[in-house]
């Protein structure tokens, strides 16, 4: 495994790769449970934009460090204290401290969402604690893996608000029930690893951080040896047809693979299909 030394600037993740194409983020604040402060997600958002255009990249793997936790939220005494709640200690009227506070708000939510946004397929791996923007977090993400003692909480209404980072949007296109994201968002309780796959928020559960980090980082290797286009493409063409209709994302894949079709990748892969050798694709 070896440190990517155009990401050693940042201060709060360390970004490693341990395989060809594999880049691993691991948010780096053990001491506090990886709680968020905002510097912090604003540092995540230039990580995750930079690996969006890494062609050195191909797919990323995203965890804790430290054994407690992969986050426990929102730092809310650094919160409370900075400008995400809107404490200036200016006494302003209510639009102007909304327009502020909703900026903010829009600030951190592009943050977050630079997970979702980031070209190359992302595998978030959780355990230990994992509330609050945690699920903001992983909701972002392209596949989500955790160990079994994961204690998982959308924890937002029981410090008195509504998420709004993205958990309330993307948490009910992920799982199969409205009944159960309405139950663990209204209610705050915390559920378990087994839940989490019963309902399909995670797609493997596995016996520690370690297996789970493995399982992650082999997935990962796998995704990265197939074609760039191929898989930058899926990932596209799938996050498109979950916000639209059936119609339009037929049309969409149409113009999309009127371009990339014309990749040599297509070749390349259907010619070491019948030859039965391994192919190499260009960076993308």
């Amino acid at each position: 495994m070896s440190q990517l030394e155009e990401y050693s600037s940042f201060q709060h993740f360390l970004v490693t790769l341990p395989f060809e194409y594999v880049a691993h983020v691991e948010i780096n604040r053990p001491s506090k449970l990886n709680a968020f402060t905002e510097e912090m997600w604003i540092e995540l958002g230039k990580v995750f934009a930079k690996l969006s255009h890494d062609s050195g990249v191909r797919a990323v793997v995203f965890s804790g460090a430290g054994d407690r936790a992969f986050t426990a939220g929102l730092d809310v005494q650094a919160a409370s204290q900075g400008s995400i709640l809107g404490h200036t200690g200016e006494q302003q009227d209510g639009a102007r401290q909304a327009t502020k506070l909703r900026r903010n708000i829009l600030e951190f939510q592009d943050c977050i969402s630079q997970i979702e946004k980031c070209e190359k397929p992302v595998i978030c791996v959780m355990h230990g604690i994992a509330i609050g923007l945690a699920i903001d977090m992983s909701c972002c993400a392209d596949v989500r893996i955790c160990s079994k003692d994961t204690k998982f909480s959308v924890k937002e209404v029981d410090i008195g608000m509504a998420a709004d980072i993205g958990t309330l949007s993307r948490l009910p296109k992920i799982v199969s029930s409205i009944s159960w994201v309405k139950d663990v968002c209204l209610s705050a309780r915390n559920f378990g690893a087994d839940e989490a796959l019963a309902v399909g928020f995670v797609s493997q559960v596995l016996e520690s951080k370690r297996m789970a980090i493995e399982a992650a980082v082999k997935l990962a290797t796998l995704i990265s040896s197939k074609s760039p286009v191929a898989v930058q493409g899926t990932k596209e063409l799938l996050n498109y047809s979950r916000d639209n209709t059936i119609e339009n994302s037929l049309n969409y894949t149409s113009i999309w693979n009127g371009a990339m079709l014309q990749s040599n990748d297509f070749k390349t892969a259907l010619l070491s299909g019948l030859k039965k050798t391994k192919p190499r694709f260009e960076k993308l």
